[in-house]
């Protein structure tokens, strides 16, 4: 990881007082009083090289926001930190939560911004930002067109996933996000894009009027060694647009927010999802937003590393067509479509009398898995299990035989009957669970996605916080931004929220007065 504030340090004075604030501003705790400065000017500042815009990362938030940019005629600079561009989003399942696509259309599913825009607030808690909310679910079928511009190609069925009304995800014909990134990234470069991997943004440059006019950097970074590269300096005409995702990978500063999110839970996320660039705008003074909203994804498995293969089997397969139940009683204990917080609380109070995780065990049958794509390679590595019976199922898992059959056979009736009596499950995708043979795997959640970030306004300009106004030419999109989705965002909707607010980052940013740096 890079220290962030080193630079910023050297350009400030070095007071008990303002040591003290630096050391506040990275942990997120207060904001500043009084006279403080957050950071010292950078007065006639020399650029190695200078573009409009800058763009700091390459998911779906940078590149729709460079893009965007593109399209508006900005000359745009991309840095992506790690060797391959994509970050998390590359990484991710691929899947898009769509208010209004053309497959919900075609299949006659009846669906709305406004009943998404219900969905995501009910998952929040109460705690979203409704104004951050209403640009997505608005945004989602233009952000959808935009994709399929650029090459992007959808499976073709929609999905259920927990907490959403409808069937509503449209997911990559891999199953990845790799399936957006990839052609945003060819259509980048086609476009002229100025592209840097390698690339580690290490302060944010302020002129004398506390305008973000550019960055530092570390060109041929290794982010496996800290300080590693080559210093440059870049300047932004228009505007810096960051979009660097989450921080679920820096252990130490994930604890400072939530101190049971400690090192025995393992991440999802790439090795480079430590929050640099997040600490580099806080230490300036953007508004900090419910950092200790972090949410588990409840559809890993304790037997591999990373998102996995499980995740996605449980997404498309077990939870939608399948059942989970406590290895012990050989009962469902939770709605499986639920929302990831709601699975997530359940599935982490598992636990035997010594306070070890009793694993929860997913299942679904032959017809449950069709659309499962890495159930092949799933059987190859051992983390999904295949049984020919439901008895073999329970015997492998140590589950009460009899209890774990009458408890499907219960499922089935609802299923026939069209409600779930144990847990108001939706039904609309669900199967009976009776053809043979069975498929299962063990789940426990991990850390996932980061729901606080800095605050934005509904044109993605970063906040003071101070004086709850935009930092002049300081933009944010998608996962380093806080508040959109409250205490818990819901499946799909990392994509929607990347695509969409990088899209309104590339806009905004172009528009803003320009500033002469040469």
């Amino acid at each position: 990881a890079i220290h962030s504030l080193t630079s910023i340090g050297e350009n400030m004075k070095t007071t008990p007082s303002r040591r003290s604030f630096l050391k506040l501003a990275a942990a997120c705790t207060a904001p500043a009083f009084g006279s403080l400065a957050f950071a010292a000017p950078q007065t006639q500042q020399k650029f190695d090289k200078v573009a409009d815009v800058i763009v700091i990362g390459s998911g779906f938030a940078g590149l729709a926001a460079a893009l965007e940019a593109k399209e508006k005629g900005a000359s745009v600079m991309l840095l992506e930190k790690m060797p391959a561009y994509g970050g998390n989003s590359a990484i991710n399942g691929g899947a898009f939560a769509v208010a209004g696509s053309p497959l919900q259309e075609k299949e006659g599913i009846k669906d709305s911004p406004e009943l998404m825009l219900q969905d995501m607030i009910k998952s929040g808690r109460g705690l979203s930002h409704v104004d951050l909310l209403k640009n997505i679910v608005y945004g989602t079928r233009p952000a959808f067109d935009f994709t399929v511009k650029y090459g992007v190609k959808y499976k073709p069925f929609v999905q259920h996933f927990g907490g959403h009304s409808v069937p509503r995800i449209m997911q990559t014909v891999e199953s990845t996000g790799g399936g957006i990134t990839r052609p945003l990234v060819e259509a980048a470069k086609n476009l002229g894009v100025d592209m840097h991997l390698g690339c580690a943004v290490t302060d944010l440059v302020l002129n004398d009027e506390g305008r973000v006019i550019g960055v530092k950097v570390l060109e041929r970074h290794d982010y496996r060694k800290e300080n590693s590269g080559v210093p440059q300096v870049y300047g932004a005409r228009k505007g810096v647009v960051a979009a660097t995702g989450g921080f679920s990978q820096n252990v130490a500063f994930r604890m400072q927010q939530d101190p049971t999110l400690g090192p025995n839970l393992e991440s999802t996320n790439h090795p480079g999802a430590t929050g640099e660039v997040l600490q580099n705008m806080l230490a300036i003074g953007a508004l900090p937003i419910q950092l200790d909203q972090i949410q588990l994804g409840p559809w890993s498995s304790p037997d591999e590393r990373g998102f996995g293969l499980v995740s996605q089997f449980n997404t498309i397969a077990g939870f939608p067509k399948g059942i989970m139940v406590d290895k012990r009683t050989g009962k469902r204990f939770v709605n499986e479509l639920a929302d990831r917080k709601a699975r997530s609380d359940a599935i982490l109070k598992q636990l035997d009398e010594n306070g070890k995780p009793v694993y929860p065990i997913c299942f679904t049958d032959s017809v449950g898995v069709k659309q499962a794509q890495t159930l092949k390679n799933g059987l190859k590595y051992g983390v999904i299990k295949k049984f020919n019976t439901l008895g073999e199922l329970a015997d492998a898992y140590g589950i009460p035989k009899e209890a774990l059959i009458k408890q499907v056979e219960e499922f089935n009736a609802y299923v026939r009957e069209g409600k779930d009596k144990q847990f108001d499950r939706p039904l609309a995708l669900a199967i009976e669970i009776k053809k043979a043979p069975f498929y299962a795997a063990r789940v426990w959640p991990k850390v996932h996605y980061c729901m606080g970030g800095v605050g934005i306004t509904k044109n993605a300009e970063v906040l003071n916080v101070r004086t709850q106004k935009p930092i002049p030419g300081l933009y944010a999109a998608g996962e380093v931004t806080g508040g959109t989705h409250g205490a818990s965002r819901l499946g799909g909707c990392a994509i929607a929220d990347g695509l969409v607010t990088g899209r309104v980052a590339g806009d905004a940013v172009v528009a803003n007065t320009p500033v002469n740096l040469e």
